[in-house]
């Protein structure tokens, strides 16, 4: 486990791309199963243990993931990311030489259940997906972006680069021809949340995996 800010309310980690967060069949581990393993045996808990999930990323997606330690917790950071009062940085490496620099993308978007799958919707149906992005580096092949994301939607900055024509490498569901040897280059990186107690801001900062370094001399 690699800890990035813990104590008795919160608990937050770097998620490595390729493990699910949650939600997979009883007795398949996923980074809330990990997680709680680690809170048993670091403080000898015998019985059941409380962990909400506060941030949730998509499988091939790396970077700080939120947990809350109490019930109390959960519920005033889930409120934070109802209100959108929490802030939200990725940064993305996608095929393209991207342009304009730095810009806000509003789409629509829809999900497909059945296909487990999103797409950019037409005359505004659907959820509205809002992001800023700005270009950290480029080349003419290619791009490193630093994303703020404004609202939460299900596979949203994955959707939203490829409707715009930058899918993100490694990422064969979306369109990208790019291969990316673990997961997708989409990294949670950054994350600002007000604590539930102490009320202070505090922000995480998840570590850029080596791998992105065959790729981009930026980190």
């Amino acid at each position: 486990m690699q800890i990035l800010y813990e104590d008795n309310h919160l608990l937050a980690v770097v998620k490595p791309s390729g493990l699910a967060t949650m939600g997979l069949a009883a007795g398949e581990e996923t980074l809330w199963t990990r997680t709680k393993d680690y809170i048993k045996r670091k403080y000898h808990k015998p019985g059941g243990i409380y962990l909400g999930v506060v941030s949730r990323l998509d499988v091939p997606v790396s970077g700080v993931a939120l947990f809350a330690r109490t019930s109390k917790a959960a519920a005033r950071l889930n409120e934070q990311f109802r209100t959108h009062s929490v802030e939200k940085i990725y940064v993305a490496l996608v095929e393209g030489s991207i342009d304009p620099p730095e810009n806000e993308w509003i789409d629509w978007i829809r999900e497909d259940e059945r296909r487990r799958k999103v797409w950019l919707a037409k005359n505004r149906e659907g959820k509205e997906a809002k992001l800023q992005y700005r270009t950290l580096h480029k080349t003419v092949n290619n791009s490193l972006i630093e994303i703020r994301l404004e609202t939460g939607r299900k596979h949203q900055i994955r959707v939203q680069c490829a409707g715009h024509g930058f899918p993100i490498f490694g990422d064969r569901k979306y369109g990208a021809e790019t291969v990316f040897p673990d997961g997708i280059a989409l990294h949670a990186w950054k994350l600002t949340v007000t604590h539930p107690t102490t009320r202070q801001q505090i922000e995480l900062t998840a570590p850029i995996p080596t791998v992105w370094k065959k790729f981009t001399a930026f980190f």
